[in-house]
């Protein structure tokens, strides 16, 4: 009990004995109002990965491989200039391929939070390449109408101005076309006038 409220003993009630709110009861008191502000509530934001921290993890991996070599080359006795020698070389092939660091999401730790991040935000990408969504859309658009009515004004000038290109585009090829027909055409008539020309000097010889 706490102030005199709760049951003596929760022994055969079913329950801890704490007074606890009940959250199954519907609120009477939202309004029209609050459930159409719930429209204007912004969509939750997914943690944008910091690429530097990334960076970062990634490089002291080369570093651990590094150091890994060296600790097995040192116990062969080798060296030292070979041992940095080699070092330096896996260091540099490590360094010009990082890409290769990038774990698998299953093998993520739980306190790795950028590299979740990126995964999630991979996986959220090839998704959306999936279902063709656009990148700017928004949660909750297709139900606003004005919204509805911007986008097919917005589309319908967007395909008249690929039409008009098209067309421009075709008219220009249309002009190049009969130039070089004109070009072709007087280039023919001034062989054949080469021709003619050199069978009569033929005759008068």
């Amino acid at each position: 009990m706490y102030n005199g409220i709760g049951l003596t003993t929760p022994r055969g009630s079913g329950t801890n004995g704490y007074v606890v709110r009940n959250m199954s009861v519907l609120r009477t008191h939202e309004t029209a109002i609050d459930r159409a502000s719930a429209w204007d509530i912004a969509p939750p934001k997914h943690r944008e990965p910091d690429v530097e921290i990334l960076e970062h993890e990634r490089k002291r991996k080369v570093e651990v491989k590094c150091l890994e070599l060296q600790l097995e080359l040192e116990e062969q006795e080798i060296e030292e200039d070979k041992i940095d020698e080699q070092v330096n070389g896996l260091r540099t092939k490590l360094l010009a391929n990082l890409d290769a660091f990038d774990q698998n999401a299953k093998n993520l730790r739980p306190s790795d939070r950028h590299g979740i991040a990126m995964a999630k935000k991979e996986e959220l990408s090839k998704m959306a390449r999936a279902l063709g969504t656009r990148r700017d859309y928004a949660e909750g658009e297709a139900f606003d109408r004005e919204k509805q009515e911007e986008q097919k004004v917005r589309r319908m000038v967007e395909r008249e101005e690929r039409e008009r290109q098209r067309d421009e585009e075709r008219a220009r090829m249309q002009a190049q076309k009969e130039k070089w027909e004109a070009e072709r055409k007087e280039r023919d008539r001034l062989r054949r006038r080469e021709e003619a020309g050199g069978g009569r000097r033929e005759k008068k010889r």
